[in-house]
């Protein structure tokens, strides 16, 4: 990937928690010398004292935060002392007021705010509100046109234009519409819930009263 978009370009790497610490030394020891813009979830957000050991043997910035919810549960994180980005994602994490308080605690902890957003229209668009009124935000994740939607509808599938999320040169422009700025194509909804698609929390209550994961 480097020798691809060669040193100018920023790339961060997620290890998606599944990398026990053991490994985790070694592989960010070899990634180094490419520099990455950041190494995501090294390890879970809740093996603190891991993610405090590994940050302090990389110069590589470690993020983390995704699967952390509340002003409380992103406390033990700043305190640690282990992470340089958070991600919180506003559909878990609590909304767009609960999020603008965590990222004014990062904010006093010196740690940048990466939005964690590849859940659909209106979370990207209110992440997008976040990010213009949030000194320490740093990027902004999204799920528009990844590989992951071959064959399934696209993020701009659900809104009425999709110059709603318009990029120029790789960045958001500000968006001056009213509220979130987005209008949600109605018609586009329904038809995908007719095909299965289901849109719920990540842990979500069954009919039979048990909770299951997403």
């Amino acid at each position: 990937m480097r020798d691809a978009v060669g040193w100018d370009i920023g790339i961060g790497l997620d290890f998606h928690g599944r990398v026990h610490k053991g490994l985790a030394k070694p592989l960010i020891k070899e990634l180094e010398p490419l520099k990455p813009m950041f190494i995501e979830e090294p390890v879970v957000s809740e093996q603190l004292n891991a993610l405090r050991d590994l940050a302090r043997q990389t110069s590589i910035p470690i993020a983390a935060g995704e699967r952390v919810y509340g002003r409380w549960g992103f406390r033990s994180l700043f305190e640690s002392g282990c992470v340089d980005i958070i991600q919180p994602d506003l559909s878990h994490a609590g909304g767009l007021w609960e999020v603008r308080k965590i990222a004014a605690m990062a904010e006093a902890y010196d740690v940048a705010v990466a939005p964690h957003a590849p859940l659909g229209p209106i979370n990207l668009a209110a992440s997008l509100q976040l990010d213009f009124c949030t000194p320490n935000a740093f990027i902004q994740e999204t799920s528009m046109g990844i590989h992951y939607h071959d064959g399934a509808p696209d993020l701009l599938d659900y809104v009425e234009q999709g110059s709603f999320f318009e990029l120029k040169d790789g960045s958001f422009e500000r968006n001056s519409r009213p509220g979130l700025g987005v209008v949600i194509n109605e018609n586009a909804v329904r038809e995908a819930a007719k095909q299965g698609c289901r849109w719920h929390n990540p842990l979500w209550r069954q009919p039979d009263g048990s909770v299951a994961e997403w």
